[in-house]
């Protein structure tokens, strides 16, 4: 039955820049890779950076990478970027995003979050969600703290990025304030319509005679393990100065809250979005924030999936969960991510100047 609530409540598996002298692309710059090992109290973070170490052939799961293994570090344009992985997540799938960064002369964290991760699923839904923020801050701690990473960065500017579940902790470190019982009160309202995001995929809607049993069956669990918690939670960095979410996981959100970011913030949305419906999600926080210009939409991709943000894509996962994240038949990731990476850089590159 734990199983079963946990996977009830599993909502993701997953213009001009003003560029200055320190935040200039590092030349030739391989990526290097690294972990900060697991504590007693956290879990391991895994760290790309310019290097000029050899490269060579690294397997991690079922990814090979072409990246210099603790190579030495080499100094890049003295920025961090923190990314939070999505719900069941690995640092593995989002190592396109780190080499282009990298490439930037970033160093980049991606920190484990402890029981929603590709290896523990035990504190998946509003459990982590209260740990996510806290672990972003506790990486730059680790990161400023270790004598491998220290000097890449300036531990005052820092960047983060997070996608689905990590979208969720970018929006909270942006300042907005989530609840809940505001999502259960989204799941009560919209069960139907955004089945994935309030079931966390542990079954789906077909569209035969089974939907309607699929549906008694799944709300009272979900008001099992939602009712009675009306506590708004919330958690800022100060170092933090820039932040994107990837079509984040949203309903539970006191939108006014978010109306003023307290950083820069961007977000990325993808309009074929099955998991976390846009119209319920990113879309309602867009319209908080846009229209006072309190907020970037960095990227509309009208064609994309869930799975979009993720790169290379996982493989291997239930049936269901690979079809919410499999890309749509006219999403072209070949010619769209690229341009979502120049974006994210740009936007980056804007707001962590000096």
């Amino acid at each position: 039955m734990n199983r079963m609530i946990r996977s009830l409540i599993d909502s993701t598996l997953c213009s001009s820049v003003l560029l200055c002298s320190s935040l200039l692309p590092t030349a030739h710059a391989a990526t290097g890779l690294d972990v900060i090992a697991a504590t007693s109290t956290a879990g391991p973070i895994t760290v790309f950076y310019p290097s000029d170490s050899a490269t060579a052939p690294v397997k991690r799961g079922a990814v090979t990478l072409d990246m210099a293994w603790q190579g030495t570090p080499k100094s890049g344009n003295q920025r961090l970027i923190v990314l939070s992985h999505g719900s069941g997540g690995s640092p593995w799938q989002l190592t396109d995003l780190a080499n282009r960064l990298v490439a930037d002369g970033y160093t980049v964290a991606v920190p484990e979050h402890e029981g929603d991760n590709y290896h523990s699923h035990s504190k998946v839904g509003p459990e982590t969600w209260k740990l996510r923020p806290l672990e972003i801050s506790h990486a730059i701690d680790a990161m400023a703290a270790d004598t491998r990473f220290a000097t890449l960065f300036d531990a005052q500017r820092v960047g983060v990025w997070g996608m689905s579940a990590g979208g969720h902790t970018a929006l909270t470190l942006a300042g907005g304030r989530w609840s809940p019982a505001k999502l259960l009160t989204h799941c009560e309202a919209h069960l139907a319509e955004d089945f994935a995001a309030c079931t966390g995929a542990a079954t789906e809607l077909t569209g035969s005679g089974w939907d309607g049993i699929k549906k008694t069956i799944a709300m009272p669990i979900i008001r099992w393990v939602l009712s009675g918690d009306e506590t708004f939670y919330g958690h800022t960095d100060l170092r933090i100065k820039a932040i994107i979410a990837g079509v984040p996981f949203a309903v539970d959100f006191d939108l006014s809250t978010l109306a003023k970011p307290v950083v820069p913030l961007g977000l990325i949305r993808a309009g074929q979005d099955r998991w976390l419906v846009p119209q319920f999600h990113g879309d309602r926080v867009i319209a908080t924030c846009q229209p006072t210009q309190a907020c970037e939409v960095i990227s509309d991709m009208p064609t994309a999936g869930h799975g979009a943000l993720l790169a290379p894509l996982p493989q291997g996962l239930p049936e269901r969960i690979q079809r919410l994240l499999d890309d749509p038949s006219d999403f072209e990731r070949t010619s769209q991510l690229p341009v979502l990476y120049e974006r994210t850089t740009a936007f980056f590159k804007q707001h962590l100047r000096p």
